[in-house]
Order: structure tokens, then C-alpha cells, then sequence
């Protein structure tokens, strides 16, 4: 050990380079910890331009480029405006109305806990309908006093705005220069990285629209289900309930069950317990339904990711880039898992063999 110590350059020179290494380090860490925001913007603007791709390239084989782009673009800036115009007034009036029948509610839950001795026995104890009945009474006043927080949310609800219109400008861009910038690349390669390289990109691409598109139905068939289901059990606020259940399986492995739980949670005071116990048996069958069934047939086409791998891509990505990171972990997870799998077979194969050894030489 210390014969390999002596044996090394400790000199002046040798401890500058070595401080400087660490410096330039440090400050490229800062810094990219500085910049933090707009590479997440980046890395959804990817994702999203790759994902859009393919229907633009579609549609470019009718009409020129840039309309085609308009278009495709048109549709995923609208698609959010009409589903907000149907269904945020009538999710306030029906909050509204929601809130101004708690105390209701909260009777109807107290009359049936005191016709079950069970139940009874527990609320005597920890007096746990008095509670909810002191709960609901105070809401509706809540509700009213709502509005002082008003400017909090413009203020987020603002900076939302700037981001989304930030991504999807750089998007644009990606999708009509992208192209351009990936030939240029490969035309500094030789024939066979160019060959391989180009194979990995379109493997990726996809992947990436396939698991896209993908989603997008079953979240889709979900909440169209869903909507289905609450409108027969009567549920006052079927639509709203159904977007929350859309939006939830958007989100891998977790996001379905939460927005399962949250529809129970409002059931609880719609229809209990019929209703709740319907719906938690629906949403129980459906889950398998689509676990095992729905999602290998919409999904076989992008690329196969295991389910421990899709939980820590999840994890990193919504504490990365929160919700966003979460709905773009699996397809970045799948582009990692084509890219290492491409360097494996490069490396395996007699050319990566032979440019290891030279290069060891």
C-alpha cells in the first residue's frame, strides 16, 4: 500500500489538477442544481415531441409540415380546454351543493351508526359522529371563505400556465427541427454507428409513442367506464369523478388504486354503503381486468419493463419533476433499458470487441 503511494504523483501539478477536477465538479453540480427547472422543462419537451412525432409524420404525408405540426399541436392544446370548460363549473356548482348537504349526510351516517350495536359501542367511545356532524356543519362557511385564497392560486395557477406554454414551444421546435439535428448527428458517424445508432432512435421513438398512444386509451376506456359505473349508482358528480379516475391511471402502478380510493371516499357520502361497496368491488375487478388483460393488448407494442424497475422509475421521476416525471417514467424507463440493451449487443459483437482492444492497446 504504500509502496503504490510513493509510487504516485504527488507533486504540485498533481494536486492543482486534482483540486480543479473537484472545483469543476462542484460547480457543474451547482449549477445544473440552478438550472434544474428548465431541464425538466426539456426533458418533458422531449418526451413530448417524440411522442407527437408520429402522428405529425402521419399527417405530413397529406399536408405540409408546418400545418400538419399546427394541427397536431391544436389538438393537445384543446383537448385540456374543452374537458376544463365541461367540467369545472359543474364540479364547483356540485362542491358547492355537496358541501351545503354535509351536515345531511352526516345525519344519515349517525342514524345508521345508531342501528348497529357494533358500530353504536364504537361511537360512544370516541364519539366519532359527533365529530363528523361538528365537521360538516363548518364547511359550507369554509367553502364561503374559499375566495381569500383566490390569489395563491392565480399565482400558481399562472406560473402552470407559463410552464405549459414553455414545454410545448419547445416541443414545437423539437418536432420540426428534431429531424434535422438527428441526420446531422449520424453524418458524423461512421456506417455502422450510424446504422446502429439510428436503429436505437427509432426503437425509442417507438416505444415511446406506442406506450403514449397506449395510455391515452386506457385512461380513456377507464374513466369512460368509470363515468358509466357513478352514473348508475347515482353519483351527482360523475364526470368529474371520471376525469380524477383518467388521470389517476395515467400515473403507473399507484395512481389507479388512489383515485379509486378518492372516488370511495365521496361515495361514502353519496350513497353509503351500497354504493360504496359497488364501486369498491368494481374498481377491484377492473384493476385485474386491466392489469391483465386491457394494458398487455394495448401495450404490446411498446417495450417490456419490470415492475420493480417501473416502481424505481417512479419514485425518480415525481422527485424529479413531480407528476410529470411520474407519467414519463416508464417510456424513459424503456428508452434507458433499448439503449443499454443496444451497447450490450455492441459490445458483444466483433466490432465493439475489436475497438475495446485498440483502444486498450
Amino acid at each position: 500500500m504504500m509502496a503504490a503511494l510513493r509510487g504516485l504523483d504527488l507533486g504540485p501539478r498533481a494536486v492543482l489538477r486534482g483540486a480543479l477536477v473537484v472545483l469543476a465538479v462542484a460547480v457543474a453540480a451547482y449549477v445544473l442544481y440552478l438550472l434544474r427547472r428548465p431541464i425538466s422543462w426539456l426533458v418533458i419537451a422531449a418526451f413530448l415531441a417524440i411522442a407527437l412525432a408520429a402522428p405529425v409524420a402521419a399527417l405530413s404525408k397529406r399536408m405540409p409540415r408546418g400545418v400538419a405540426i399546427a394541427v397536431v399541436y391544436s389538438g393537445v392544446i384543446a383537448v385540456p380546454i374543452a374537458l376544463a370548460a365541461l367540467l369545472i363549473p359543474p364540479l364547483v356548482s356540485q362542491a358547492e351543493e355537496l358541501a351545503n348537504n354535509l351536515p345531511a349526510y352526516a345525519d344519515d351516517v349517525t342514524e345508521f351508526v345508531n342501528e348497529n350495536e357494533t358500530l353504536r359501542g364504537l361511537d360512544e367511545d370516541y364519539d366519532i359522529t359527533g365529530k363528523l356532524e361538528e365537521e360538516a356543519s363548518e364547511l359550507p362557511n369554509r367553502i364561503g371563505n374559499a375566495a381569500e385564497t383566490l390569489s395563491d392560486i392565480g399565482v400558481s395557477l399562472v406560473n402552470s400556465i407559463f410552464a405549459t406554454l414553455t414545454v410545448l414551444i419547445l416541443s414545437i421546435f423539437m418536432v420540426a427541427g428534431g429531424g434535422r439535428w438527428v441526420e446531422k448527428f449520424l453524418s458524423s458517424q461512421d456506417v455502422k454507428s450510424a446504422t446502429r445508432m439510428r436503429r436505437t432512435f427509432d426503437s425509442i421513438g417507438r416505444a415511446i409513442s406506442s406506450y403514449v398512444g397506449g395510455a391515452l386509451l386506457q385512461a380513456a376506456l377507464a374513466g369512460a367506464l368509470a363515468y358509466l359505473v357513478l352514473s348508475i349508482l347515482g353519483a351527482p358528480f360523475a364526470g368529474a369523478l371520471a376525469l380524477v379516475v383518467a388521470f389517476g391511471d395515467l400515473i403507473p402502478l399507484v395512481g389507479a388504486a388512489i383515485a379509486s380510493a378518492f372516488v370511495a371516499i365521496v361515495m361514502l357520502f353519496v350513497n353509503f354503503p351500497v354504493g360504496v361497496i359497488i364501486w369498491v368491488i368494481y374498481a377491484i375487478v377492473y384493476q385485474q381486468l386491466e392489469n391483465y388483460v386491457i394494458q398487455p393488448q394495448i401495450q404490446r407494442r411498446a417495450v417490456a419493463v419490470e415492475p420493480f424497475v417501473i416502481l424505481v422509475a417512479v419514485l425518480f421521476g415525481s422527485t424529479l419533476f413531480g407528476v410529470a416525471g411520474a407519467l414519463l417514467a416508464i417510456p424513459a424507463a424503456a428508452s434507458i433499458q433499448i439503449a443499454i440493451r443496444e451497447w450490450a449487443d455492441y459490445r458483444r459483437s466483433g466490432e465493439g470487441q475489436a475497438r475495446a482492444a485498440a483502444a486498450g492497446a
